[in-house]
C-alpha cells in the first residue's frame, strides 16, 4: 500500500493506493482517484524554469510547460531549457520550445516583457 496526498484540489486528501490491483481509497472525489493511479503508473509534473534573455537588462525569463511532463524526463527537459537564449519582446504564452522531444507539450513564456 502506498500513501499519497492528492494535489488536484485544495482539500489534499490522504489517498491509499494498492499498486498490485490499483485500488484507491481515501479520495473524496473521482479526480483524486485518477490522480492517484496516474501518480503510481507515470507521475507527471508541470515544470517551471527560466531561460536566458540576450541584449536586455532583463536577464532571465520565467517559462513553464504547457502541460505536465513525465517526472523521469524532467532532468533532460531542464537541460534543454537552460540552453535557450531569447531576445525580447515576448508575451505570456509565447512558445519558447515547441513540442519538446515530440512529447506533446510546449515550453511557454510565463511573463510578458517588452
Amino acid at each position: 500500500m502506498q500513501n499519497l496526498i492528492c494535489i488536484v484540489c485544495p482539500i489534499g486528501c490522504s489517498v491509499d493506493v494498492d499498486p498490485e490491483n490499483m485500488s484507491v481509497t481515501g479520495n473524496r472525489c473521482s479526480r483524486g482517484e485518477v490522480y492517484a493511479r496516474e501518480e503510481i503508473r507515470a507521475p507527471k509534473r508541470v515544470v517551471t524554469a527560466t531561460v536566458s534573455v540576450t541584449d536586455s537588462e532583463i536577464r532571465r525569463l520565467p517559462v513553464k510547460t504547457s502541460s505536465p511532463c513525465l517526472r523521469e524526463k524532467i532532468p533532460a527537459l531542464l537541460s534543454d531549457i537552460y540552453k535557450v537564449q531569447i531576445s525580447l519582446p515576448v508575451k505570456t504564452g509565447d512558445v519558447i520550445i515547441a513540442d519538446w522531444n515530440g512529447e506533446g507539450f510546449d515550453v511557454v513564456a510565463a511573463r510578458t516583457y517588452s
